[in-house]
């Protein structure tokens, strides 16, 4: 990157040359829930519910894809295999198959290819580089990278539409585990099945196969346990008969050793070397979640272990690292509630507790280090004194000034129910919340409820409030779409009568122009102008996902959304964001890589920091405080070589020690710094 290398950061600024720069779309996600793995040399590829990750095993530095930043075309990335010429095949929930080559994408779906369903949940490659490719409920399809060849109930001998396993043996054999069909085998011309009443097979839903040196196919089912198959006899192990943990079996790999390694759900992981039976799991371990999804091993010998809930795992016998496959510090993915305050911070309420952005740092509140009453936080509002108005799935309604938390609840107020969906608040102060019973009006003194009883409310589930500039409240319910009410009347806007595409109503904001966004349940985004509707959903925009919990916009036109996937923004002509100077100080090209004392130092708020390239390389420059937690990501990007200068501002940060580390390539170093005020 010549003259000057731009590392965009999340604070937000009005610069009209930056809109035809920028992404529309832009999601940030927590990606603990890993759904498949696959090794590639010095890199995992790691398969979440969120998108793609490549983590470097050596530097632990990491590279995100989704919907929003790249050709994937589903961010619920279901399995993963890597062909010879380094080809990553990624199969998805929904958007089909994906090739990614290091730079291009290509997509394969129902409506460009022969694949036969666009849920692609296993991939396998022959010795030829076909692709073996297991759908959910449109059978297994063969691609040659020309031709596809579809393998169903109806024209082939496999047992069930619903794929979920595919291995290959040395004899070119492809073993196939279905959904309530058992275990087929394929040689390219004979079909033979295998099932609960026709072997040993202890159940019909096969979830996963590993063959070990021997060429036993090892067969991880649900509810039934593992099953060992030689070609003639069966041997099943399951938590009445061995030392196997659960006998929901998810994953199964098999190490050098002949180790089996495990995976189940809830139960942890197992190792089996064929006599001794060894479970690791959330007590006596650094695995993170007893729900392991996928394993893979390296070549090694480490154990990568992708769990539900707990993020990846590596374990190389002794010794496990965590890794948090995260690009934000979003405390959960699903994101259920979102404010802006004047001061620009972003207050994200999650299903895992509150969580406050500036742009740079996250902070996370829950009930064990605040006055919170529930962690899942549906709603959100800021009055004009800055208070924060919180509403829980169970705690009631909570307001933080910064410092002291009051919670409103049936017990201490007229609030009728403690399951608060929405607030809004007007501009007489009064606050407007939605609950479990209705609608409520509260002027800091006085409850008035309005309900289908009593009022033109389509339902008595009300989820969602926005107040327009001429006072009309907006009002989302559960199930009988969106409600205006001026004070007066009301008026009703559903799927029969309008271009809202679900009655299910979560979110609504207000542009400055007047448009209504408006979040539904399955039917993603809708933008009403008064007159007009349009549609964004996953599969036309970037929108991460079409239940849509929470939407805020901010002072330049983002749209802040909250999904069940993640967090997205979106603007019209591209997200405005700050750009943070990362200047190239001279083009010389160095002769080794090298990180420099910062300047001034000790510094007050503001200091430079250099460093230098010999090559182009892919740098992250992060500031750490004296608890290794990262303060701030001054670089994150790709490039040249050359030397280069940031400047820090600690301007937010309290007086003390801080630490920032270079790593560029296989280059690390750390230098400390301290900040005095």
């Amino acid at each position: 990157m010549r003259g000057k290398a731009i590392l965009f950061s999340l604070a937000l600024i009005l610069t009209s040359n930056l809109f035809s720069q920028n992404p529309e779309w832009i999601n940030y996600t927590s990606g603990k829930n890993v759904l498949s793995l696959a090794e590639e040399g010095d890199y995992i590829w790691v398969g979440t519910w969120v998108g793609l990750v490549k983590l470097d095993k050596i530097t632990g530095q990491m590279q995100f894809f989704n919907k929003a930043n790249s050709g994937l075309p589903d961010n619920y990335v279901l399995s993963i295999a890597i062909d010879q010429q380094g080809n990553k095949w990624i199969g998805t929930s929904g958007g089909g198959l994906a090739k990614f080559d290091g730079v291009n994408w290509f997509v394969y779906n129902t409506s460009n290819s022969g694949l036969p369903s666009d849920f692609v949940e296993a991939i396998a490659i022959d010795q030829q580089a076909n692709k073996w490719i297991g759908t959910w409920g449109g059978g297994l399809a063969k691609f040659d990278g020309v031709n596809w060849f579809v393998y169903n109930t109806s024209n082939s001998g496999l047992p069930s539409d619903f794929v979920e396993a595919i291995a290959i043996d040395q004899q070119a054999n492809k073993w196939i585990g279905t959904y309530g069909g058992g275990l087929a085998k394929f040689d390219g011309v004979n079909w033979t099945v295998y099932s609960t009443s026709n072997s040993g097979l202890p159940n019909n839903d096969v979830q996963s196969i590993a063959i070990d040196q021997q060429g036993n196919k090892w067969i991880g089912t649900y509810l039934g346990g593992v099953a060992k198959f030689d070609g003639i006899s069966w041997t099943v192990y399951n938590t009445s008969n061995s030392g196997l943990p659960s006998n929901y079996v998810q994953t199964i790999a098999i190490d050098q050793q002949g180790n089996k390694w495990i995976g189940t759900w809830r139960g942890g992981l197992a190792k089996f070397d064929g006599v001794n039976w060894f479970v690791y799991n959330t007590s006596n371990s650094g695995l993170l979640d007893n729900r392991v999804q996928t394993i893979t091993i390296d070549q090694q010998g480490n154990i990568w272990i992708g769990t539900d809930g707990g993020g990846l795992a590596k374990f190389d016998g002794v010794n496990w690292t965590v890794y948090n496959e995260y690009n934000s510090g979003l405390p959960d993915d699903l994101v259920l509630s979102i404010a802006i305050d004047q001061q620009g911070n972003k207050w994200i309420g999650t299903g895992g507790g509150l969580a406050k952005f500036d742009g740079v740092r996250w902070t996370v509140y829950y009930t064990i280090n605040s006055g919170l009453p529930d962690n899942l936080v549906r709603s959100i509002a800021i009055d004009q004194q800055g208070n924060r108005w919180i509403g829980t799935l169970f705690g009631g309604l909570a307001k933080f000034d910064g410092i002291n938390w009051t919670v409103y609840d049936t017990s201490n107020s007229g609030l009728l129910n403690n399951r608060i969906n929405a607030i809004s608040i007007d501009q007489q102060g009064n606050k407007w919340i939605g609950t479990g019973g209705g609608l409520a009006k509260f002027d800091g003194v006085n409850w008035i409820v309005y309900d289908t009883s009593n009022s033109g409310l389509p339902d008595n589930r009300v989820l969602s409030i926005a107040i327009d500039q001429h006072g009309n409240k907006w009002i989302g319910t559960y199930g009988g779409g969106l409600a205006k009410f001026d004070g007066v009347n009301w008026f009703v806007y559903n799927t029969s009568n309008s271009g809202l595409p679900s009655n299910r109503v979560y979110s609504i904001a207000i542009d400055q122009q007047g448009n209504k966004w408006i979040g539904t349940y399955g039917g993603g985004l809708a933008k009403f102008d008064g007159i007009n509707w349009t549609v964004y959903n996953s599969s036309n925009s970037g929108l991460p996902s079409n239940y849509v919990r929470s939407i805020a916009i901010d002072q330049y036109g983002n749209k802040w959304i909250g999904t069940s996937w993640g967090l997205a923004v979106y603007r019209e002509g591209g997200v405005v964001i700050i750009p943070v100077k990362v200047e190239e100080k001279s083009k010389e090209i160095p002769t080794k890589f090298e990180l420099y004392q910062n300047y001034p130092n000790p510094f007050n708020p503001t200091t430079t920091i250099e460093f230098d390239l010999p090559e182009r390389s892919y740098v992250r420059l992060v500031v750490y405080d004296v608890l290794g937690r990262e303060v701030e990501k001054l670089v994150n990007e790709e490039l040249d070589g050359g030397r280069y200068k940031v400047k820090f501002n600690a301007s937010n940060l309290s007086s003390g020690v801080y630490f920032y580390v270079l790593e560029a390539g296989r280059f690390r170093d750390v230098k400390k710094m301290v900040l005095v005020k």
